[in-house]
């Protein structure tokens, strides 16, 4: 990662949790090993 906290293109994403659609909570790191897409948008409702 780089001084600024942005990650570069290929940086490991570092650890969080989440809530799923089912309401469970999903930890990266417990996806370890699996192929992962991580998609962000601005927010709901903007092109992107």
């Amino acid at each position: 990662m780089t001084t600024s906290g942005v990650p570069k293109v290929g940086d490991a994403a570092p650890d969080f949790t989440a809530p799923t659609d089912a309401g469970d909570l999903l930890t990266l790191s417990a996806l370890r090993g699996r192929t992962v897409v991580l998609f962000f948008y601005p927010k709901d409702d903007t092109p992107g």
